[in-house]
């Protein structure tokens, strides 16, 4: 700085007086050509232009060019070796060949003029290079339901699972990659698996219930990763009946889900954050409360109101907005009963009684069934509402079967599991009651014969002897 300002006080006198540049040069006894310079340089970078500037080489320019390459390759060889370890080989081999010895300070900075990128790609291999350092494509598909991205997230919160027993939930989710409108999502406990993406694929494309989510329709491309989940035979079979197409990303690349993984952190940071049970540094900060059926509704409720609904900063518009457009129809299957028979995996083989269809505790009539007493069939249900089963006989769609007791209302197989294990707790309670009752009269838990009872004769043991015996 002190060379700044002895330049910049010989051009005061022609910046803030209007002295000529000429009379200021010669009164400081500085030629015309470097006034002329040092003014060029002011005025383009302001005072940081008169520091006097050192050259790039300035540190390795006397020593021999093959010592700086040795510097250079022994920083990019495997394994990476240390400045220090570096300093010591470069001096012996100085030594050896008559050179200049570098000190440590000069090999430290050799090393750290060294461009990144090549580093990177040296030392922690092309993947890593590509991750940080190649460009990358960002590309939008040109209409709705031309390009849906699907992908799994483990969720930042902690949940009540149907023992009472706080876990993570997984959560599945399908983007319209045009509109970045959310088509379909599923929240489950335990690893991702293809009933997962089929029962998310399958809200996706039918019609929702709630006017206010009108996202529907087949895609044209169903773009995920290399999960065995989305590679399965199942899904390959779905997509070839529905006419659309799988792609997968490279291995290992996840830059081309960026907008579903941009998405998962929206929800993780902004709709989580003011749930029971958010984690914070791997802790939550509230004790968690919800069921996966609360933190359901929660999920759907912020993705219908909130994310679809508001303004994308990406687009310009709400994701809802830009998915309808100047409105079009989507590509629909001829049924649910059809998507359902390509896409809900769940199948179990049932015998159709008297009184209906039994299954997970409950009963399932329709007046189709009365033909069929005492015949197999195959169920297929959505997990997430068991008031209502289908049922395929010899692999054709017989009928829809209801529960009577729960015609109205909506019954997820988490909540038949949390009835039985509350249903188990109390029984648990009324045998511990009376194992206590037991305790208190037998502290030693033993069992105690009656006064009246007399006791057993003692049981004599008898040794056999054999005639090879001595």
């Amino acid at each position: 700085m002190d060379d700044a300002m002895r330049r910049f006080a010989v051009l005061r006198p022609h910046i803030e007086d209007g002295v000529a540049l000429t009379a200021a040069a010669r009164a400081a006894d500085v030629s015309i050509r470097t006034a002329q310079r040092w003014l060029s340089r002011y005025q383009a970078f302001g005072l940081e232009g008169l520091e006097r500037r050192m050259r790039s080489d300035a540190k390795t320019r006397k020593l021999p060019h093959e010592l700086v390459r040795l510097i250079e390759g022994l920083a990019l060889r495997k394994p990476r070796l240390s400045s220090a370890a570096i300093h010591r080989r470069v001096t012996a081999a100085a030594k050896a060949q008559d050179w200049r010895v570098p000190t440590y300070r000069t090999v430290y900075d050799i090393i750290r003029a060294l461009d990144p990128a090549m580093v990177t790609l040296a030392q922690d291999g092309a993947a890593a290079y590509r991750d940080r350092y190649e460009l990358i494509y960002r590309h939008r598909a040109t209409a709705p339901n031309v390009i849906w991205q699907a992908d799994h997230t483990m969720l930042d919160i902690l949940i009540l699972d149907a023992n009472g027993t706080a876990v993570r939930p997984w959560l599945t989710m399908i983007m319209d990659d045009h509109s970045r409108a959310i088509a379909g999502y599923l929240v489950f406990l335990g690893a991702p698996s293809a009933l997962q993406t089929s029962l998310a694929l399958r809200q996706a494309i039918w019609r929702k219930q709630n006017p206010d989510w009108p996202v529907c329709g087949i895609p044209d491309v169903l773009y995920v990763d290399h999960g065995s989940d989305f590679t399965s035979e199942h899904l390959d079979q779905a997509a070839a009946a529905l006419r659309f197409q799988i792609i997968y990303s490279a291995v290992a690349r996840p830059q081309g889900r960026g907008k579903i993984e941009r998405f998962f952190g929206t929800v993780n940071t902004e709709l989580l954050s003011d749930l029971p049970g958010c984690l914070a540094h791997g802790k939550p900060a509230i004790r968690p409360k919800l069921s996966l059926t609360e933190l359901d509704a929660a999920i759907c409720e912020w993705i219908v109101n909130t994310y679809n609904a508001r303004i994308h900063s990406e687009i310009g518009t709400t994701p809802i907005s830009c998915w309808c457009g100047k409105g079009w129809l989507p590509q629909m299957p001829d049924s649910l009963e059809d998507l359902d028979l390509l896409l809900v995996m769940v199948a179990k083989p049932r015998t159709v009684r008297r009184d209906g269809v039994h299954f997970q505790g409950l009963r399932f009539m329709s007046p189709i069934l009365a033909p069929y007493v005492g015949e197999a069939v195959t169920i297929r249900y959505d997990p997430r509402d068991l008031a209502e089963i289908r049922i395929f006989h010899k692999n054709r769609f017989l009928c829809r079967a209801i529960s009577p007791e729960y015609a109205h209302e909506t019954v997820t197989l988490k909540d038949i599991q949390t009835a039985r294990s509350a249903h188990r707790r109390a029984l648990r309670g009324q045998i511990n009651e009376r194992v206590r009752t037991v305790a208190e009269f037998l502290p030693d838990g033993k069992k105690r014969p009656l006064p009246s009872a007399k006791p057993a004769p003692a049981r004599k043991t008898k040794l056999r002897t054999y005639e090879t015996d001595d």
